[in-house]
């Protein structure tokens, strides 16, 4: 019997539960009138003047999480190699340390840490396309532009951190 990867129904059902917890958990730490402590916070770090408005980053992080959603979802239902799989373990790792980031940015304020995150997060999801690349071309190129917003996003961060350190 030829190895399959998931059905339709359960490669979707783990992209689409991926998408979901992201949301709540990045929803639990947003810097929004729903927490205002957070909100006060973020609203008085001294911030680069190449941080894009708050409404930039409300819409690019779920575009390119549903991207990323989408090319986990194809990396499921290829057949299992080690490279689909490590791709599979990449995709998941990185999911989750979005979530990560907004409780060591937003939650705890270690500002060092999450530029620290960020950066993993950049290395990790540039690894996750260079791996998908080997397995479904359109998976890897979906997380492409994810690899490159974290890249800003580590710059962004790091200049957060250096501005605000002593605060």
């Amino acid at each position: 019997m030829k190895n399959k990867g998931l059905s339709p129904l359960v490669a979707g059902g783990i992209a689409a539960g991926v998408l979901g917890l992201s949301a709540l958990v990045g929803r639990r730490n947003a810097p929004d009138p729903s927490h205002p402590r957070i909100r006060r916070w973020y609203a008085r770090l001294d911030k680069p003047g190449f941080t894009p408005p708050d409404a930039v980053f409300g819409a690019v992080w779920p575009v390119l999480e549903t991207m990323a959603a989408v090319g986990g979802y194809r990396l499921l239902r290829q057949p299992a190699s080690p490279a689909r799989n490590a791709s599979v373990a990449l995709w998941l790792g990185n999911s989750a340390m979005i979530g990560g980031w907004t409780e060591l940015f937003f939650r705890e304020r270690r500002t060092g840490a999450s530029t620290a995150a960020a950066g993993a997060m950049a290395i990790g999801t540039t690894a996750l396309a260079a791996t998908a690349w080997k397995v479904d071309r359109p998976a890897s190129v979906s997380v492409m532009p994810l690899a490159a917003w974290l890249g800003f996003a580590t710059l962004l961060a790091g200049e957060v951190w250096r501005r605000n350190d002593n605060r």
